[in-house]
């Protein structure tokens, strides 16, 4: 069975990178479709709720198609009523991921406050653990990366391999700028988190974000102050 498992990682791999080399230049909505017809319903996407651009997109292709949005415990009021908005209007399937444990329990194991004192642990648990439990039943999954980020994402592929989880990682608006998402939200009409209204550029837990300052890119309102920039659910 476990050379059986290897042997389809390796076809996925192998289809991910030519997919990645052959969709480059695709469209967003194009890079999408490919996705939702080579997967069906092994495919989803994931969402911060920082914006529904994908998820809207995703359901242009694939009506009813599953959105994945891990509650953290410590999102903003803001992001829980996005995800509460998409779920109402939009023709997606939203999905709650919690962590295994509360954020009173995980205070009681750790001590509180261990997003200050060790904010890649917190992510384990908060993020990345509930996430790869979460994609179990998917061969691929969909992000909102893009490459104008920060430079961490500066070579996000449109399509790639997610060797940590053994899936398909599909970023199918990793060539756009803000200004292209910015142009979708206004021209469909998109929903946003109203916090971008308000200084921030990349809204994540409250406890780990703050607004950006003129000239900063979106990313450096996260974990302000320290070297991380990530929260390991993408490396």
């Amino acid at each position: 069975m476990k050379g059986a498992d290897t042997d389809r990682s390796a076809e996925l791999r192998l289809l991910a990178e030519q997919a990645g080399r052959e969709l480059e230049d695709a469209s967003a909505l194009e890079i999408l479709r490919w996705a939702a017809d080579t997967f069906g319903e092994e495919f989803c996407v994931t969402s911060s709720m920082e914006d529904a651009v994908v998820a809207h997109l995703a359901s242009r292709v694939r009506p009813g198609v599953d959105v994945v949005f891990l509650d953290t415990g410590y999102h903003f009021p803001e992001t829980i009523g996005t995800r509460d908005a998409v779920e109402a209007v939009m023709d997606v399937n939203v999905i709650t991921l919690t962590p295994r444990q509360s954020v009173a329990e995980q205070d009681a194991e750790y001590g509180p406050k261990l997003h200050d004192r060790d904010p890649d642990l917190c992510c384990g648990l908060r993020k990345v653990q509930p996430l790869e439990q979460g994609l179990t039943d998917y061969r691929a999954w969909a992000t909102g990366l893009r490459r104008d980020e920060s430079p961490t994402r500066a070579n996000t592929p449109v399509v790639g391999w997610d060797e940590k989880r053994r899936k398909v990682k599909v970023s199918p608006i990793a060539r756009w700028t803000q200004d292209d998402v910015d142009a979708y939200v206004a021209e469909h009409g998109v929903l946003t988190n109203p916090l971008l209204m308000d200084g921030y550029a990349s809204v994540g837990c409250a406890p780990c974000t703050r607004r950006v300052l003129e000239g900063e890119d979106a990313r450096a309102g996260r974990w302000a102050g320290r070297a991380k920039t990530e929260c390991g659910l993408h490396g």
